[in-house]
């Protein structure tokens, strides 16, 4: 794995911080930002805490705990989440959103915290948006497939297929979009085409473990 593609994939999970950048959502009013919206600014430290000893109640694969600590918002990651925060311009104000994304050797997997009701923006919209910023990144192209409406603990949800096409050759991801009352979360797991299987199992533990308060 090269550094380019592991920097790639880390992008691609950050990317969701800029959406709305160079009007990505034009659809959706309310994100209607204009072409100079600031990209994710800072990087920080996470401070994950060890989960417990792995039994058959545990994920399977090795994991830390990663909090998000404004909404309390954990998850199980496999390995010590890199964190970047940024402040989307929304209406005369600022969304603040943070991408927690570890990097493995099968592929990048995380979770993004949007301090924004969930029901603010269509979750379609929101899967469109985040497609298009995929192609800022110079990844390559990215489309979805399988997109299918579902419920998260009674929370409307979208759960989409991703298939992507760049210089490092094919590669497959899932991505889940949850509409809180007072956040929107997403939930993305990504990486070469030869490790779907494994890419796979690592995005079920991303959701099993995924917990909103």
């Amino acid at each position: 794995m090269t550094h380019r593609s592991r920097t790639r994939r880390l992008a691609l999970l950050s990317a969701s911080a800029t959406l709305v950048t160079g009007g990505l959502l034009p659809s959706a009013a309310a994100f209607a930002a204009p072409a100079h919206a600031a990209a994710a600014t800072a990087a920080a430290a996470a401070a994950p805490t060890p989960s417990p000893t792995s039994t058959s109640t545990q994920p399977a694969r090795s994991s830390v705990k990663t909090t998000d600590p404004p909404s309390g918002i954990t998850a199980q990651l496999p390995g010590k989440a890199k964190v970047r925060m940024g402040a989307i311009p929304m209406e005369g104000d600022s969304v603040d959103a943070r991408v927690y994304g570890v990097e493995t050797p099968d592929g990048a997997t995380g979770f993004a915290v949007y301090d924004m009701p969930g029901d603010r923006i269509p979750l379609e919209d929101a899967l469109k948006g985040f497609v298009d910023a995929y192609g800022l990144t110079g990844g390559g192209t990215l489309t979805t497939e399988n997109v299918r409406k579902t419920t998260v603990d009674g929370r409307p949800a979208l759960d989409a297929s991703l298939t992507g096409e760049g210089p490092d050759g094919a590669a497959v991801g899932s991505i889940r979009f949850i509409s809180d009352d007072d956040h929107l979360v997403m939930a993305l797991t990504y990486g070469p085409e030869a490790q779907e299987k494994d890419l796979d199992a690592m995005h079920q533990q991303l959701l099993n473990t995924l917990q909103i308060p």
